[in-house]
């Protein structure tokens, strides 16, 4: 009896919001009507989505013309009161497929597509301002005088007083230079962001891939030598080893294709590998048939094996393989070092 007690009372209080409300208060009732057995076969009186819109005291509808109400006695049957013109809107629910939607890839424009469509966008920018002009929404810019076009903006002005109107033109040359030096001024980048800048365009991205270089150098006592190579491996933020033997001298670079590129240039041509410490060229080495440096090989791998530039000096060859070991490039050495004795017994057969 309880429970009835309260489900009668919950009924009543949703029946009362959904005469002030409306249709949203009405279907909420509709959701908690009490579990009973329905008899399909029996037809109730009144239908209980009419009874909320019904007035008070009215328990059936009309039974003449068989149950079937007509338009102007159905209208005075319902409150219309409890009748808005609110309208319940569901709410907009994004598709599931648009939450895995891929990226759109932007269109590539090529250099020539890219500087005509900036002349278009130039161009439409300045019949807009030509058009605010004409309409008066704009002043018109002043007239862009130098010395050489002097007479045939100004005319009369300039034959009746010229040095009034000579100063007037540098005057106006001289704010439009002011002017520019200060558009000039303002986009110029500060140390730090043109050093940010510097960096960002140099360092390179090597999280899926690596690209790596390895080089064989006949001589590396020339202390210049050494210099050019650890230098030029920092300033491109790449990462390495170069390991000093006596008979293999081998130099390994990590980092990404452009950085790759540029080192490669200095390597194989920018370093002048026969000049010793004095700056003149060996004669001795100058008449070998074997190139004073070479690219082993190059390639790709998944990441780097080291932190940074190193060099190392490796007194015995077991030294200097173990150094790669270390580091799980022990073939690195291998390749450089069987190259070196092939070499060095070429040379002893000739």
């Amino acid at each position: 009896m309880r429970t009835k007690a309260q489900l009668e009372k919950l009924q009543e209080s949703v029946a009362q919001a959904a005469k002030r409300t409306g249709i949203a208060s009405a279907a909420k009732l509709a959701t908690i009507q009490p579990k009973r057995h329905v008899d399909e076969t029996s037809v109730p009186s009144v239908e209980w989505w009419d009874a909320y819109i019904l007035k008070d005291g009215i328990t059936s509808y009309d039974s003449s013309n068989e149950g079937l109400l007509e338009p102007a006695s159905a209208a005075a049957l319902i409150n219309e009161s409890w009748i808005t013109d609110l309208i319940e809107h569901p709410i907009k629910m994004k598709a599931p497929t648009e939450l895995h939607k891929p990226p759109e890839i932007p269109l590539l424009l090529t250099k020539k597509e890219r500087k005509k469509l900036r002349r278009q966008n130039r161009q439409e920018a300045q019949k807009e301002r030509q058009e605010r002009v004409r309409l008066g929404l704009e002043k018109p810019p002043e007239p862009k005088v130098k010395l050489a076009n002097l007479m045939r903006v100004l005319g009369s002005e300039a034959v009746q007083d010229p040095s009034k109107v000579e100063a007037y033109v540098r005057k106006q040359m001289e704010s439009r230079k002011r002017a520019h030096e200060a558009a000039n001024a303002s986009r110029k980048l500060t140390k730090e962001q043109a050093r940010f800048k510097r960096i960002r365009k140099i360092r390179e991205d090597t999280s899926i891939r690596t690209h790596v270089a390895v080089y064989r150098v006949r001589d590396l006592t020339n202390p210049a030598h050494r210099f050019k190579v650890e230098t030029n491996a920092n300033q491109l933020f790449m990462t390495g080893l170069v390991a000093m033997h006596s008979d293999c001298n081998v130099v390994i670079v990590e980092g990404g294709p452009k950085q790759q590129r540029r080192f490669k240039r200095l390597m194989l041509h920018r370093i002048k590998w026969l000049e010793n410490k004095r700056g003149v060229v060996d004669s001795e080495a100058a008449n070998s048939t074997h190139a004073p440096c070479t690219l082993i090989w190059e390639g790709t791998v998944k990441q780097r094996a080291f932190e940074n530039m190193q060099m190392k000096l490796c007194p015995t060859e077991l030294f200097a393989r173990e150094l790669f070991r270390k580091r799980d490039v022990e073939h690195y050495w291998d390749m450089a070092y069987s190259g070196a004795v092939m070499e060095s017994v070429g040379d002893a057969v000739d």
